[in-house]
C-alpha cells in the first residue's frame, strides 16, 4: 500500500547507574541506525541538583521525567523514526509509564554484581550521579517480569560484545554499511 511505513521499534537501555546504558545504547545506534536519546538529559535541573548532591529520587521527582520521555518515543514513533533511550526504569511501574509512549517499547536490562559497577562509578568522571546512589538504586530495581519484552545482558561483557549480543537477542536489524571515500 502506498505510503506505508515499516514498523519502528523502541528500545530503553534499562539498569542501574554504572551499568552502561550510555555506551550500550550508542552502540546500538551506531550499528542499526535507530535514534539514540540520553534519559539524563531530560531531567529538570532540580532532580539534577539532589542526584549530585547524593539524596535519591523518589516517585514525585521520577514521573514528570518518564512521561516526557515516553512523549518523546512516542513523537518519533509518530514520525516513523526507531529509537534506543537509556533510561534506569527500575520499576515495573516505570517501564508502564515508558510503555505509554510507543505500546510496543523493548527493554534491555544491563545488569551485573554490584562491585563492578560501584568500582565503575567510581571511576567515572564528569557526571552528577554519585555511587552513593547506587545501593538505593539497587534496593529499587524490580527485574523485567515474565511478560515484559526484553533481555537482560551480563555486565562484565565488553561494550562491543554487548551491543552485538542485544542487536541479536532482540532481532535488531542493522544498517548497512557506508561506503568509503
Amino acid at each position: 500500500m502506498t505510503g506505508d511505513r515499516p514498523p519502528t521499534r523502541h528500545v530503553v537501555v534499562m539498569g542501574v547507574s554504572g551499568a552502561g546504558k550510555t555506551t550500550v545504547a550508542r552502540g546500538i545506534s551506531e550499528l542499526t541506525g535507530l535514534r539514540f536519546a540520553e534519559a539524563d538529559e531530560f531531567h529538570p535541573a532540580a532532580n539534577v541538583a539532589r542526584m549530585r548532591a547524593g539524596v535519591p529520587l523518589d516517585d514525585v521527582d521520577r514521573w514528570p521525567w518518564l512521561r516526557a520521555l515516553a512523549g518523546w518515543m512516542a513523537d518519533r514513533h509518530a514520525e516513523g523514526v526507531s529509537t534506543v533511550l537509556t533510561c534506569s526504569a527500575l520499576k515495573r511501574a516505570y517501564r508502564d509509564v515508558l510503555r505509554q509512549g510507543p505500546a510496543d517499547v523493548e527493554f534491555l536490562h544491563l545488569d551485573g554484581a554490584a562491585e563492578l559497577i560501584r568500582d565503575r562509578l567510581d571511576r567515572r568522571v564528569g557526571h552528577y550521579m554519585p555511587a552513593s546512589l547506587l545501593d538505593s538504586q539497587r534496593a529499587i530495581l524490580e527485574p523485567l517480569g515474565a511478560d515484559e519484552s526484553g533481555v537482560v545482558l551480563e555486565v562484565a561483557a565488553s561494550p562491543d560484545e554487548l551491543v552485538r549480543a542485544a542487536v541479536t537477542r532482540l532481532g535488531l536489524p542493522v544498517r548497512a554499511a557506508v561506503a568509503g571515500p
